[in-house]
């Protein structure tokens, strides 16, 4: 008979999981999400793309080891976040990316919005986002403020190939900053930046227009993952964890597909020690 951990190591390295012995091995360029699954005593790391295949959900779960043998989060806070920008930008090609580390070339228009979660680990806190990624269309634009309204972060895309979505961008930040809540963190965001070669907007323009209105601002690129995973640690990085968010009320709670189970099922309190 062959022994169980020969047999599971042998079956995780097939489907591109790292197995090790009561660690956590996180596979590469996924170091800041927190992933982990246990299998017979095991903590298991997978990739977005072999979580998908292999039909799991990720889940964080207290006390979970870390690369560097600590224990993982002590606290977990959950924070809304909403993307808005103008169709096309690559609002939905981000969340796949941060997501499920993917990237198509071909995707479909957001109808409405969607929602995903996912988290990522700083020192002592595991930083859940609950992740609504808005329709660019105009003929949506009235729906924007039911998803907007209680987030504790945004993130503002455009296109730097093209000026009038950048010009669109101002806008949405002017809106944020006029109807959103006081305290929230607005990230800019310069997508495509894989098409520098066609750039519209300078790196510049868009990082004074960011200083000036107290942004965050990076260029990105879904396409080549540039950037992806470091705006949204800068955002958990920015954002309070020392007192309970609220998630704004139904609009991000029953509806949409949540890609990640999570670890405790009352969301009336964000952080939980």
């Amino acid at each position: 008979m062959i022994p169980v951990r020969k047999f599971l190591t042998a079956f995780f390295r097939r489907s591109h999981l790292t197995v090790t012995g009561g660690s956590c091995c996180p596979v590469p360029n996924s170091a800041s999400h927190c992933s982990q699954h246990s299998v017979s005593g095991w903590l298991v790391s997978a990739s977005a793309e072999a979580q998908a295949a292999l039909g799991i959900q990720a889940m964080t779960s207290r006390g979970a080891a870390r690369p560097n043998g600590q224990s993982q989060a002590s606290k977990i806070c959950q924070f809304k976040l909403v993307l808005l920008g103008e169709s096309a930008v690559g609002k939905s090609s981000l969340v796949l990316r941060f997501v499920k580390g993917q990237f198509h070339e071909y995707q479909e228009s957001t109808i409405g919005a969607a929602f995903l979660t996912q988290s990522v680990c700083l020192d002592d806190t595991t930083v859940k986002f609950e992740i609504w990624d808005t329709a660019g269309q105009e003929r949506y634009h009235s729906l924007a403020p039911m998803y907007y309204r209680g987030a504790q972060a945004a993130i503002v895309v455009y296109d730097i190939t093209n000026q009038e979505t950048f010009a669109r961008a101002k806008t949405w930040v002017k809106e944020l900053q006029r109807q959103a809540s006081p305290n929230i963190v607005i990230a800019l965001a310069g997508n495509k930046a894989d098409l520098a070669n066609k750039r519209m907007v300078e790196y510049e323009e868009a990082q004074a227009y960011a200083d000036d209105n107290s942004l965050l601002f990076m260029e990105t690129s879904a396409k080549t993952a540039m950037n992806v995973n470091d705006l949204f640690l800068a955002i958990a990085k920015k954002l309070p964890k020392s007192e309970p968010q609220s998630t704004g009320g139904a609009v991000g709670r029953n509806r949409g597909v949540d890609l990640h189970e999570q670890s405790q099922q009352n969301k009336s309190q964000c952080c939980s020690n």
